[in-house]
């Protein structure tokens, strides 16, 4: 991608360390950063006027290996990115934000000393949704802190039906994409997947700080 005079200050950076923006490479991949807006769990904006999601090269070629995939299962649904690469800046911030003990907080956000897949560029938090842009229903909102959002006890809230078979079903389509994609997912959060251990992100990429 060209940097134009409407490009942000931190997309600069993301460009400069040869990140890509996914859409350049499948355009009805879907975005709607969350840390660009008031809507997440912080209720701030983090990005600015950062609209477009950036990855690692390959991080990037395997995402759209899953859009892939996704299609060839249900062609009026597409991937929806909440987030994608997050500098360690933006992790200190929501670091320093959220007043939770630090045995609670560390379940939802990385220690920026150690650094988050995030900030490799090698995470993606995201969902399914129609062609439309119409969410499915997966038993919580992104970023949900509590543990309704974790993959790990669906069956159990499913047996207490606090989540319905729609909802995990539409989870399970979305790990089914992302793992057949060589992503790997976490216990804590439906929406998160990494694309590498941490260990191979730091021999592979730079930090994004």
């Amino acid at each position: 991608m060209l940097i134009s005079s409407d490009t942000s200050s931190l997309e600069k950076r993301l460009i400069r360390a040869n990140l890509v923006n996914i859409q350049d490479l499948e355009p009805n991949i879907r975005v709607e950063l969350k840390y660009s807006t008031t809507d997440n769990f912080m209720k701030m904006d983090m990005y600015g006027d950062l609209s477009r999601a950036y990855l690692q090269p390959d991080v990037a070629r395997k995402l759209v290996k899953a859009y892939q995939l996704l299609v060839q299962h249900d062609k009026g649904l597409t991937l929806l990115v909440y987030d994608a690469v997050r500098p360690r800046s933006v992790q200190q911030m929501m670091w320093d934000t959220l007043k939770l003990p630090i045995e609670e907080k560390t379940q939802f956000i990385s220690n920026p000393k150690n650094g988050s897949l995030h900030n490799y560029g090698a995470a993606i938090d995201l969902t399914l949704c129609t062609l439309t842009g119409e969410t499915l229903n997966m038993g919580t909102n992104y970023d949900h802190i509590g543990e309704l959002a974790r993959p790990d006890l669906e069956q159990k809230f499913l047996a207490e039906g606090k989540l319905t078979d729609e909802q995990v079903n539409n989870r399970k389509l979305l790990r089914k994409v992302m793992l057949e994609a060589d992503f790997q997912m976490i216990g804590n959060e439906w929406w998160h997947f990494n694309s590498c251990s941490r260990e191979e992100a730091k021999l592979k990429y730079d930090m994004i700080e």
